[in-house]
Protein backbone atom coordinates (compact mmCIF):
# COMPACT_ATOMS: atom_id res chain seq x y z
CA UNK A 1 0.00 0.00 0.00
CA UNK A 2 1.22 2.76 -0.99
CA UNK A 3 2.20 5.02 2.22
CA UNK A 4 0.51 8.88 3.14
CA UNK A 5 4.45 10.13 3.45
CA UNK A 6 5.16 9.65 -0.04
CA UNK A 7 2.57 11.21 -1.31
CA UNK A 8 2.95 13.82 1.08
CA UNK A 9 6.90 14.02 0.20
CA UNK A 10 5.64 14.65 -3.65
CA UNK A 11 3.21 17.81 -3.14
CA UNK A 12 4.84 19.71 -0.29
CA UNK A 13 7.36 21.77 -2.20
CA UNK A 14 4.55 22.43 -5.16
CA UNK A 15 2.13 23.70 -2.76
CA UNK A 16 4.62 25.85 -0.86
CA UNK A 17 5.75 26.97 -4.30
CA UNK A 18 2.07 27.96 -5.20
CA UNK A 19 1.02 28.67 -1.76
CA UNK A 20 -1.56 26.30 -1.23
CA UNK A 21 -1.98 24.15 1.90
CA UNK A 22 -2.79 20.96 2.52
CA UNK A 23 -6.29 20.29 3.91
CA UNK A 24 -6.60 16.73 4.17
CA UNK A 25 -4.35 13.52 2.80
CA UNK A 26 -5.74 10.08 3.04
CA UNK A 27 -4.95 6.41 1.41
CA UNK A 28 -7.64 3.66 1.76
CA UNK A 29 -7.21 0.45 1.35
CA UNK A 30 -7.04 -0.76 -2.51
CA UNK A 31 -4.60 2.22 -2.74
CA UNK A 32 -7.26 4.77 -3.48
CA UNK A 33 -5.63 8.14 -2.75
CA UNK A 34 -7.58 11.30 -1.88
CA UNK A 35 -5.99 15.14 -1.49
CA UNK A 36 -7.67 18.02 -0.61
CA UNK A 37 -6.03 21.46 -1.11
CA UNK A 38 -7.43 25.13 -0.75
CA UNK A 39 -5.78 28.42 -0.60
CA UNK A 40 -6.81 31.95 0.32
CA UNK A 41 -8.20 32.99 -2.58
CA UNK A 42 -9.69 29.82 -3.75
CA UNK A 43 -8.24 26.60 -5.85
CA UNK A 44 -8.60 26.70 -9.51
CA UNK A 45 -9.40 23.46 -10.89
CA UNK A 46 -6.40 23.26 -13.86
CA UNK A 47 -4.20 23.75 -10.54
CA UNK A 48 -5.86 20.50 -8.88
CA UNK A 49 -5.14 18.95 -12.74
CA UNK A 50 -1.30 19.75 -12.29
CA UNK A 51 -1.08 18.52 -8.56
CA UNK A 52 -2.67 15.65 -9.79
CA UNK A 53 0.15 15.46 -12.60
CA UNK A 54 2.95 15.77 -10.00
CA UNK A 55 1.51 12.60 -8.18
CA UNK A 56 1.19 10.39 -10.98
CA UNK A 57 4.49 11.43 -12.11
CA UNK A 58 6.34 10.32 -8.55
CA UNK A 59 4.62 7.18 -8.40
CA UNK A 60 4.60 3.88 -10.65
CA UNK A 61 1.48 2.52 -11.67
CA UNK A 62 3.17 -0.82 -12.67
CA UNK A 63 4.82 -1.60 -9.17
CA UNK A 64 1.15 -0.49 -7.54
CA UNK A 65 -1.90 0.97 -8.82
CA UNK A 66 -3.63 3.73 -7.47
CA UNK A 67 -6.51 5.90 -7.31
CA UNK A 68 -6.35 9.38 -7.71
CA UNK A 69 -8.54 12.37 -6.41
CA UNK A 70 -7.18 15.72 -6.11
CA UNK A 71 -9.92 18.10 -4.62
CA UNK A 72 -10.12 21.80 -3.25
CA UNK A 73 -12.02 22.44 -0.04
CA UNK A 74 -15.62 22.17 -0.52
CA UNK A 75 -17.35 25.28 0.43
CA UNK A 76 -19.22 24.89 3.70
CA UNK A 77 -17.21 21.55 4.75
CA UNK A 78 -16.31 21.96 8.28
CA UNK A 79 -12.61 23.49 8.63
CA UNK A 80 -9.69 20.64 9.21
CA UNK A 81 -6.90 22.92 9.65
CA UNK A 82 -5.55 26.30 11.02
CA UNK A 83 -4.90 27.62 7.53
CA UNK A 84 -8.87 27.71 6.78
CA UNK A 85 -9.69 29.43 9.78
CA UNK A 86 -7.04 32.10 9.08
CA UNK A 87 -8.70 32.11 5.44
CA UNK A 88 -12.13 33.23 6.72
CA UNK A 89 -11.22 35.44 9.45
CA UNK A 90 -13.76 38.51 8.98
CA UNK A 91 -16.42 36.04 7.72
CA UNK A 92 -19.51 34.33 9.40
CA UNK A 93 -19.25 30.67 10.81
CA UNK A 94 -20.79 27.86 12.60
CA UNK A 95 -19.51 26.32 15.65
CA UNK A 96 -21.05 23.10 17.03
CA UNK A 97 -19.11 22.55 20.32
CA UNK A 98 -17.78 19.04 21.57
CA UNK A 99 -21.15 19.49 24.54
CA UNK A 100 -23.42 20.18 21.15
CA UNK A 101 -23.86 23.89 21.33
CA UNK A 102 -24.31 25.34 18.19
CA UNK A 103 -23.70 29.37 17.87
CA UNK A 104 -23.03 31.91 14.82
CA UNK A 105 -20.66 34.31 14.74
CA UNK A 106 -17.91 36.28 12.82
CA UNK A 107 -14.34 35.09 13.39
CA UNK A 108 -12.06 37.58 14.50
CA UNK A 109 -9.15 36.33 15.78
CA UNK A 110 -7.17 32.65 15.49
CA UNK A 111 -4.48 31.78 17.59
CA UNK A 112 -1.76 28.77 18.50
CA UNK A 113 -4.69 27.02 19.62
CA UNK A 114 -8.03 28.96 19.82
CA UNK A 115 -9.78 30.68 18.03
CA UNK A 116 -12.64 33.86 18.82
CA UNK A 117 -16.24 34.87 17.37
CA UNK A 118 -18.33 37.64 17.85
CA UNK A 119 -21.88 36.52 18.32
CA UNK A 120 -24.97 38.86 18.57
CA UNK A 121 -27.35 37.65 21.03
CA UNK A 122 -30.47 39.49 22.72
CA UNK A 123 -30.20 40.10 25.93
CA UNK A 124 -33.07 41.43 28.62
CA UNK A 125 -31.40 44.52 29.87
CA UNK A 126 -32.88 45.64 33.82
CA UNK A 127 -35.38 48.37 33.19
CA UNK A 128 -36.67 47.87 30.01
CA UNK A 129 -39.68 45.86 28.37
CA UNK A 130 -37.48 44.65 25.19
CA UNK A 131 -34.61 42.56 24.45
CA UNK A 132 -31.22 44.43 23.32
CA UNK A 133 -29.04 43.08 20.74
CA UNK A 134 -25.30 42.95 22.14
CA UNK A 135 -22.13 41.12 20.84
CA UNK A 136 -20.26 39.62 22.86
CA UNK A 137 -17.17 37.36 22.44
CA UNK A 138 -16.85 33.55 22.14
CA UNK A 139 -13.48 32.02 22.83
CA UNK A 140 -12.61 27.96 22.05
CA UNK A 141 -9.90 25.81 21.77
CA UNK A 142 -9.58 24.21 18.66
CA UNK A 143 -10.00 20.94 20.64
CA UNK A 144 -13.61 22.05 21.97
CA UNK A 145 -15.20 21.87 18.81
CA UNK A 146 -16.35 19.19 16.48
CA UNK A 147 -17.04 21.14 13.55
CA UNK A 148 -16.83 24.92 12.59
CA UNK A 149 -17.22 26.06 8.94
CA UNK A 150 -18.48 29.04 6.76
CA UNK A 151 -22.18 30.47 6.54
CA UNK A 152 -22.17 31.05 2.67
CA UNK A 153 -24.55 33.94 2.38
CA UNK A 154 -26.13 35.61 -1.44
Amino acid sequence: MISESIIKDLIDKKLQEDEMFLVELTVVSGNKILVVIDNDNGVPISYCIELSKVIEAGLNRDEEDFELEVASAGIGQPFKVKQQYQKNLGREVEVLTSEGKKFKGKLTEVGEDSFSVEVEEKVKVEGKKRKELQVKTVSCNFDEVKQVKDIISF
